[in-house]
C-alpha cells in the first residue's frame, strides 16, 4: 500500500537513533569498567588516589545503560514475551495480541516518561550527590524519562510494523 511505502521512508531515522543509543550505551559501559578499575586500584594500591565519587558515578552509569538497553530491546522485540502458545494460535490472533502488548508497552513508556520527568525535576532538582555536592540529583533521575521516551519512540515503530502486518502480505525468501 502506498501509505506504508511513504511511512517506511522514516525507517532510517529509527535506525540512526538506534545506532546512536547503542554507541552511547557502549561508551557508558566502557566508562563504567574504567571507573570501577580506578576505584579498585585506589582502594588496594597505596600510590593510586582513591576518588570518593567513583561508586555513585558507576551506579548512575549503570542506570543509564539499563534504561538505554531496555529501549534497544523494545525495538528488537527482545523484551519478555510469552510465545509458548504462538504455534497453536492463528496468525490473526497473534497479531491482535501483539497489538495489545504494544498498547501496554506504550502506556508503560508514557508513565516512565511523565512520572520520571516529574521525579527528575522535583526530587532531583532539590538535592545533590553526596560525594559531588555541585552536581544535581537531576542527573540520577534523568535516565527514567530518557529511557521511557526512547522506549516510546521505538514502540511506535514496533506498533506501526504490527499494524502494517495486517495489510501487507509477508514476502517469503526468494520472492520479489
Amino acid at each position: 500500500m502506498a501509505v506504508f511505502n511513504i511511512i517506511d521512508r522514516v525507517k532510517p531515522v529509527f535506525d540512526f537513533i538506534y545506532f546512536v543509543v547503542m554507541q552511547v550505551a557502549k561508551a557508558f559501559l566502557v566508562a563504567t569498567v574504567l571507573i570501577a578499575c580506578l576505584m579498585v586500584l585506589g582502594r588496594y594500591i597505596g600510590f593510586v588516589p582513591s576518588f570518593p565519587w567513583t561508586e555513585e558515578v558507576i551506579l548512575m552509569l549503570m542506570t543509564y545503560m539499563s534504561l538505554l538497553g531496555a529501549s534497544l530491546a523494545v525495538r528488537r522485540r527482545a523484551h519478555i514475551r510469552m510465545v509458548a502458545i504462538d504455534p497453536f494460535l492463528p496468525k490473526i490472533v497473534i497479531r491482535v495480541l501483539d497489538l495489545l502488548a504494544d498498547a501496554a508497552i506504550i502506556f508503560f513508556c508514557y508513565i516512565l516518561l511523565t512520572e520520571g520527568w516529574t521525579y527528575a525535576v522535583t526530587i532531583g532538582g532539590r538535592g545533590s550527590f553526596t560525594s559531588m555536592p555541585n552536581l544535581s540529583l537531576f542527573w540520577r533521575f534523568l535516565p527514567i524519562p530518557l529511557g521511557g521516551g526512547l522506549m516510546l519512540f521505538f514502540s511506535i515503530e514496533v506498533c506501526y510494523n504490527n499494524i502494517k502486518a495486517f495489510f501487507v502480505k509477508e514476502e517469503k525468501d526468494g520472492e520479489a
